[in-house]
């Protein structure tokens, strides 16, 4: 591990900027229709139990990485493998974060400029933070998060004066019932994006006080899940049902629409540097939770090493995953959500506490005889 301490303030600010990153890109839960909103609730919900768990194996391993207290649980065969595993899911997830990026930009600004161009450049600037260290990543966390709350604010107040939020949009409440949000919430937004939120497992050991780690985990994914949940009352609000769900970025889509006075419009420059900074974060983030990973699987005495291969494995993943953004939706939506997601942030972090739990027990009892 990278000889390195975060206070529980910067665990707090880069989980909630990892949270919002692409999540507020995207229609999240839109197929829960005006009620998007409460199947946000209800994977916000279901991600802190998930959370729970990797609090749980944390609190038993307070000074490991999930990558050596797997081989504590499992053995070193299995732990190995279990632990590969999840630096190869970690540098997926980050390549799908920066394919979200780059195809961003292209629709946005660059449209004649070739992908591996726009997220090369990107995937500089991730290895550059990284090679200064998870301290630095978090400082810089800290000057970022200030700015994100204030373009946030600024977005929020002009989207009310320019008189565009049309509250019937949201209406009626759970027409179709409870069921289909529900359904929403436990196929999807529980997984996207608060189940994402287990990477932060690979930082909890950097600590300085590791007492503050669940309270601070709990309430950064609480204030993302309110978050998340505006940004989308905003944009159904706004657009209606029909066009959130057809618009590939529904928010840039409503921040296109603020026109204050006749003269304060075209903002979308201000939706682009949010956006810049959300997906900055979780990309590194993933980066560096796969590199802290394999630092320690691999026995390699300087994490920074790994940093350059990392990036490039994620930049080549980023532009191979999908011939298009539709196929990358797609392979996210079904591959992702319905097998990827529940087996990493699920199956597998279950099992392990379970086992974990056993054993303690058993160590327990046996110590207790002996006496």
């Amino acid at each position: 591990m990278e000889k390195a301490k975060i206070s529980a303030y910067q665990l707090f600010v880069l989980m909630l900027l990892f949270e919002l990153g692409s999540a507020i890109l995207v229609p999240l839960a839109i197929d829960a229709k005006q009620d998007a909103w409460l199947a946000i609730l209800v994977g916000w919900a279901g991600g802190i139990v998930f959370f729970w768990v990797q609090y749980r194996l944390f609190h038993s391993y307070p000074d490991l990485v999930p990558t050596e207290y797997m081989q504590k649980i499992l053995g070193k065969f299995l732990g190995r493998i279990l632990g590969f595993m999840y630096i190869l899911f970690f540098v997926y997830l980050s390549s799908r974060d920066l394919r979200d990026f780059g195809e961003m930009l292209l629709t946005f600004a660059y449209i004649e400029t070739p992908l591996f161009i726009v997220n090369g450049l990107f995937v500089l600037v991730i290895v550059y933070a990284l090679r200064k260290g998870i301290e630095v990543l978090a400082r810089t966390g800290e000057i970022f998060f200030i700015m994100m709350y204030i373009l946030a604010f600024m977005g929020f107040v002009l989207i009310i004066f320019s008189g565009l939020i049309d509250i019937n949009n949201l209406k009626p409440v759970l027409e179709a019932g409870i069921l289909p949000v529900l359904k929403v919430g436990f196929t999807e937004t529980i997984f996207f994006p608060f189940g994402e939120a287990i990477v932060f497992s690979m930082l909890l050991p950097y600590l300085v006080n590791p007492r503050k780690a669940k309270m601070t985990s709990f309430f950064a994914l609480t204030l993302s899940g309110i978050n998340i949940a505006i940004v989308m009352i905003m944009n159904i609000s706004v657009l209606g049902v029909d066009l959130t769900s057809r618009s590939q970025f529904p928010l840039l889509s409503t921040v296109q629409t603020i026109q204050v006075a006749e003269f304060l419009e075209r903002l979308d420059v201000f939706f682009m540097m949010a956006m810049v900074i959300g997906i900055f974060f979780k990309a590194s983030i993933y980066l560096y939770g796969a590199i802290a990973g394999a630092a320690v699987l691999f026995k390699v005495k300087k994490p920074s090493n790994l940093v350059y291969p990392m990036g490039l494995i994620s930049l080549f993943m980023s532009v191979t995953i999908a011939s298009n953004y539709s196929e990358h939706l797609y392979e996210g939506r079904y591959g992702g959500l319905y097998f990827i997601f529940p087996t990493f942030m699920v199956i597998f972090p279950f099992f392990l506490l379970v086992i974990s739990q056993i054993k303690n027990r058993k160590r327990k009892t046996s110590t207790e005889g002996s006496k």
